[in-house]
C-alpha cells in the first residue's frame, strides 16, 4: 500500500504533467493566433486560469511533502525540479498570450511571415514545448539532448529572421509597425523556447544529481 509520502509525490508529478499540457495547448493558439487562424479567446482565457491554479498548486504540495517529510535525495531533487519547472511552465503560458495579443497588432502580416519563414520557426517552438513535455515523462537523456538542439535552431533561425525584418523595415517604411510587433512576437518564441531549455535542464539535474547549461550542448552539436 502507498505511503501519504509516495501519494503525494504521484500527485504532485501528475500536476506537473497537467500543467505541462495546458501551456502545450496555449502555444498552439499562439501560432494559430500568428498565421491568422481563428482561435477562441474564452478557452485561451480559461486556460491561462487553470496554468495559475495549478502552479499555486504545485508550490502548496511541495510546501506539505517539506512540511510533513524528510524526502531522500533523489526525491528531494525530484521536488526542487518540480518547482522549477512549474514556474518555467507558467512563463511559457504567460508568453503565449503575450503572442497572441501582439499578433492581433500585426497588419499584413501574411507577406512577412512567408518572406522569413515564421511559419517554420513557429512549428518548431511548438516541436520543442512538446518534446520537452515528453522529457518530464520519460526523463530520457536522448530527448533532453534534443530540447537543447532545438533551441540552438529556434534561436538561430529566429536572430536570421529577425535581422532580414529589419532590413526590410529599412528599405520600406510602411512594414516598420508590422516588423516591429513582429520582432517581439519572435523573441517571445524564442523565449519560450529558452524556458523548455531551462525545464530540460531540471530534468537532468533530477535524473543525474548533475547542473547542466545547454550551451555546453551547443559546443558538441556543432563539433
Amino acid at each position: 500500500m502507498a505511503t501519504h509520502f509516495q501519494i503525494e509525490l504521484e500527485k504532485l508529478k501528475n500536476v506537473i504533467i497537467k500543467i505541462g499540457s495546458l501551456a502545450e495547448i496555449q502555444v498552439t493558439e499562439s501560432v494559430k493566433a500568428l498565421l491568422s487562424e481563428p482561435i477562441e479567446g474564452k478557452e485561451v482565457k480559461k486556460t491561462e486560469d487553470k496554468i495559475d491554479k495549478l502552479d499555486v498548486k504545485i508550490d502548496e504540495i511541495c510546501q506539505s511533502i517539506f512540511a510533513l517529510q524528510q524526502p531522500v535525495a533523489s526525491d528531494l531533487r525530484f521536488i526542487m525540479a518540480s518547482m522549477q519547472i512549474s514556474n518555467e511552465i507558467e512563463r511559457i503560458g504567460d508568453l503565449a498570450i503575450s503572442v497572441i495579443k501582439r499578433a492581433k497588432s500585426i497588419k499584413d502580416k501574411h507577406d512577412l511571415i512567408a518572406k522569413f519563414d515564421i511559419a517554420d520557426i513557429t512549428k518548431e517552438v511548438e516541436l520543442i514545448t512538446a518534446k520537452t513535455n515528453e522529457c518530464f515523462l520519460t526523463r530520457n537523456e536522448n530527448t533532453i539532448g534534443e530540447v537543447f538542439l532545438l533551441n540552438n535552431t529556434i534561436q538561430k533561425k529566429s536572430d536570421d529572421a529577425i535581422h532580414g525584418i529589419i532590413a526590410e523595415m529599412k528599405l520600406h517604411s510602411k512594414t516598420v509597425v508590422s516588423g516591429t510587433n513582429l520582432i517581439i512576437v519572435l523573441k517571445h518564441l524564442e523565449r519560450i523556447s529558452e524556458h523548455c531549455t531551462n525545464i530540460a535542464e531540471n530534468i537532468h539535474f533530477m535524473v543525474n544529481a548533475k547542473i547542466i547549461k545547454h550551451e555546453k550542448h551547443e559546443d558538441k552539436s556543432e563539433n
